[in-house]
């Protein structure tokens, strides 16, 4: 019959058919590929092994999007074979690709299976990576409900037994003492509640922030409660009493016998640090500086260090020679340390902080054309993209005369101003240079 007679016509729908039926087998295929490799993942054992298997996950482009959705549909089935360590990788490639929904998924998994295993190192990987995930998306309401679940969780299961728990003694070594529980998110809770205290504090919530530091205190005297505590403070804008509580907890550290040297150290520059920064939020720049000198003279080559006491000074007007000094040999080193980090591929580039640092000395000792061409830098860094060096270029176009570049880095540092207090007064700063400029 003719091509369009009824022969051609079932001829066409039988081809049609058989290649729907072959599109049909390759997606079954796939299918079947697909979930062969996430069960796969269930085997893979030890923490540097499922770093690497979350890397080359990563590593495939858009092929991951598609795992992450079959194993999402596998974790529905009733009685699914995804395990804790398959759920856990799943759980850290959806965090890096930025998909919170499936990640808090498999997250989920792991806490149901940890909870079963009673094993509180994967309680803590659990658990502590969707606090972690939750926090740092800044869904802090969220972040503290998972808290709550924790330390509400009941772990010990009634059954009669001796448990040995290893406990580091004041002479280095290790000894052992009874625990006739077995509740293993029992010795979880102390830092559980300090994670509660802190997604609590980033709600605005501080009085009730400070009466949870305050029953963990009372239970519990230690420096490391009495730090929470001036965290909070900090947080709240209460800067002379946050200042004396990291004063008298860095004095404490100092007279704590059960740390070992270099752990008593690394405290101490810790709090040492951080009482330099609330130093600043008061204005008062000499203790701050005093603060920093003392680490310096502990690590004379740490590039933050020095880059942050070459800020304060020039921020302030202060030895703005010595100041530049500073922040070029914190460039220095950062530069020699990238040099031999090979494995930084496109991100090896220098440090827009610290630029803008040498920027801000530059245009303080008037001299704008180094300065623009340091902050140039600064903002090409895409870790540096911050409210506070788009002003500084501002001023400096201004001081050049350039008024309509100035404008515009301005109006960049506005769409960059995050929701902290500090960037939040710089934002106002910004919006009143902008509003002169008319």
């Amino acid at each position: 019959m003719g091509r369009f007679g009824l022969s051609g016509f079932h001829g066409g729908l039988a081809l049609a058919f058989l290649g729907i039926c072959l599109m049909a087998g390759l997606s079954q295929a796939q299918d079947k590929s697909l979930r062969a490799t996430i069960l796969k993942l269930n085997n893979v054992t030890g923490s540097d092994a499922v770093q690497l298997r979350v890397k080359s996950l990563l590593a495939k482009g858009k092929d991951h999007e598609k795992l992450l959705t079959e194993a999402l549909a596998i974790s529905k089935e009733k009685d699914h074979p995804i395990t804790y360590n398959g759920a856990l990788i799943l759980a850290q490639v959806a965090q890096e690709s930025k998909n919170m929904p499936a990640a808090e998924a498999f997250y989920r998994i792991c806490m149901s299976e940890a909870g079963k295993l009673q094993s509180a190192k994967k309680l803590l990987e659990s658990y502590g990576g969707l606090i972690d995930m939750l926090y740092e998306a800044k869904k802090f309401k969220e972040s503290a409900e998972v808290c709550r679940e924790l330390l509400e969780l009941k772990t010990d299961d009634g059954k009669p037994r001796t448990v040995l728990i290893a406990v580091p003694t004041r002479f280095g070594d290790t000894d052992f003492i009874e625990d006739d529980s077995f509740d293993t998110a029992k010795r979880l809770r102390p830092g559980v509640h300090r994670l509660l205290i802190q997604a609590i504090t980033k709600q605005g919530k501080f009085d009730q922030a400070l009466k949870l530091v305050d029953t963990l205190i009372k239970s519990n005297d230690h420096w490391l409660e009495r730090q929470m505590r001036g965290w909070v403070l900090r947080e709240a804008g209460k800067y002379d009493e946050a200042a004396k509580v990291y004063e008298d907890v860095i004095n404490r550290v100092s007279k704590d016998n059960s740390l070992q040297a270099e752990d008593r150290d690394e405290y101490q520059e810790r709090y040492r640090y951080a009482l330099s920064s609330i130093y600043i939020d008061m204005n008062r720049v000499k203790e701050a500086a005093d603060q920093l000198q003392k680490l310096l003279e502990k690590k004379p080559d740490d590039p933050g260090y020095n880059n942050d006491l070459g800020y304060i000074w020039a921020d302030h007007d202060m030895n703005l020679q010595e100041a530049e000094k500073l922040i070029r040999k914190a460039l220095d080193v950062d530069r020699k340390r990238r040099k031999g980090s090979p494995e930084l591929g496109d991100d090896n580039k220098e440090n827009g902080a610290y630029l803008d640092s040498l920027g801000w000395v530059l245009f303080k000792q008037k001299r704008f054309k180094e300065a623009k061409d340091a902050l140039m830098k600064a903002v090409d860094d895409k870790r540096a993209q911050h409210i506070e060096i788009y002003d500084h270029l501002g001023d400096v176009h201004m001081s050049l005369g350039e008024r309509d570049a100035a404008i515009a880095a301005w109006r960049r540092g506005l769409e960059l101003a995050g929701e902290g207090r500090r960037d939040q007064e710089r934002k106002v700063t910004v919006e009143k240079k902008l509003e002169m400029t008319k």
